[in-house]
């Protein structure tokens, strides 16, 4: 490991020294022309007052008025925060900057970072609602488990935007294309798929809910964490009923067979292992693979090291391996989702963001990764794979159409093609900007 440590001082030497040269990843840019003093009174005052009447009369005019349309809040309190833990707003706010840079320059999405100094779940809950009137969805982003089920859930049922929660939902969506890939592979149907999942944390709820939302069967999936496998007469149970509901309501509908132990009892006969628990190398015996079924499909999604190295989940008898590193093949990233679905969600104004749309995203991934002849080392597309997330966005658009939650209707090549321009202008802007050299060059 002595190379990637060095690997990883040197981005964390760069990351430091480039965020002090550019004072931080994004700006807010005009998106109109100025060309004299004269278009001030059209853009603000007093043409402005016009905009404003019409707004007020009829509220979803802010959505064709206004930059409503295509922005969005990245919300988090840094409770969470992705291989860091809970370092606070302040220092949350560089990966939320990383987030909205993302979202601009692959989904077309204009993303506002707003870190909150709130950390009592009502607060972020009340904050979110009161700023609604300002932006077309949220991203709730690195809060902890379990106020971020809380969150999720009842701004979903107040906000009348959509709201993501990535941790849960893009994790949840790129694991369900990997799965999507890698079953088709392997020769497999969801509905008798036996999966486990060791760590029980957002994203693996998350997926469990999603995945039963695609044809797995809650039965056939097993949850593994510190404490052993994940059942209804575990000592805990009452604890979970009181404090943490969701992963009690997951523990009653699992496990159909009510196997105990831990992670090597529940991994016996099993076709898949979905990893989302703590960085290894070494978090359980690798030995432990052998205990699955043939062609069986591991994912050690830990960062920065999964629980397992690929190779040696490979030597135990697995054939697809999958990790979050883009140094391994099959990288299972949130980034192949979360902008092409927000751009889908705001295109066609959906009113939220439903697990049915989230399946739509995966199953259009897992159908490019295929048209594109998919592999055991090429389950998933990657970051590069442009053209595929215009698709991605029609399928969402089409599926909220589908199921009467967006506010605006086409055809699915017109979301395709609209997506496709607002994606490429991103790009394009950025390219011209370093070009004219009004981005500059990082120092040397």
């Amino acid at each position: 490991m002595p190379k990637k440590k060095d690997r990883t001082a040197l981005l964390y030497g760069l990351a430091m020294r480039y965020s002090k040269f550019y004072g931080g990843k994004i700006s807010v840019m005009p998106n109109v022309p100025i060309r004299s003093l004269d278009d001030f009174s059209i853009w603000y005052t007093p043409g402005v007052a016009a905009v404003s009447r019409a707004i007020e009369k009829d509220h979803d005019l802010s959505f064709e008025l206004t930059s409503r349309w295509n922005t969005i809040a990245i919300v988090s309190d840094g409770t969470r925060v992705l291989g860091l833990g809970n370092v606070g707003p302040e220092a949350a706010m560089p990966v939320m900057e990383g987030k909205a840079m993302i979202f601009k320059y692959l989904g077309g999405v204009n993303a506002v970072p707003i870190t909150v100094g709130v950390h009592d779940q009502q607060e972020i809950f009340n904050t979110v609602k009161a700023l609604e009137p300002a932006f077309g969805g949220f991203n709730l982003e690195d809060i902890e488990s379990p106020k971020c089920f809380f969150l999720l859930d009842s701004l979903r049922k107040e906000v009348k935007v959509p709201v993501w929660h990535d941790d849960q939902q893009g994790t949840a969506g790129a694991t369900l294309a990997g799965l999507f890939s890698a079953i088709k592979l392997t020769g497999r149907k969801a509905a008798d798929t036996k999966i486990v999942f060791l760590g029980t944390g957002a994203a693996n709820i998350a997926t469990v809910r999603i995945l039963t939302s695609a044809g797995f069967e809650a039965g056939n999936i097993i949850m593994v964490d510190s404490s052993g496998i994940l059942e209804p007469e575990r000592e805990d149970m009452d604890e979970l009923s009181l404090h943490n509901p969701w992963k009690y309501d997951i523990a009653i509908k699992t496990n159909a067979e009510r196997v105990k132990g831990g992670l090597e009892e529940a991994l016996n006969g099993a076709d898949v292992l979905v990893a989302a628990s703590k960085p290894g190398p070494s978090t359980f015996p690798k030995e432990y693979i052998k205990g699955m079924n043939r062609n069986s499909i591991v994912f050690a999604l830990a960062n920065p090291v999964p629980e397992i190295w690929p190779w040696e989940a490979k030597e135990m008898g697995a054939r697809i391996v999958a990790t979050g590193r883009s140094d391994f093949p099959n990288q299972v990233n949130n980034s192949i989702i979360f902008p092409s679905l927000f751009r889908g969600a705001l295109d066609c104004r959906a009113s939220t963001i439903t697990d049915e749309m989230i399946v739509a995203a995966s199953s259009e991934l897992a159908k490019y990764a295929h048209d594109n002849g998919a592999n055991d080392d090429h389950i998933i597309p990657t970051m590069q794979d442009w053209d595929v997330y215009p698709k991605v966005a029609a399928a969402v658009a089409m599926k909220a159409v589908e199921q009467r939650i967006a506010r605006h209707s086409m055809s699915s090549k017109k979301f395709h093609d609209r997506a496709k321009a607002i994606m490429d202008a991103s790009k394009s802007m950025v390219s011209t900007l370093i070009k004219n050299k009004l981005i500059k060059m990082p120092p040397s």
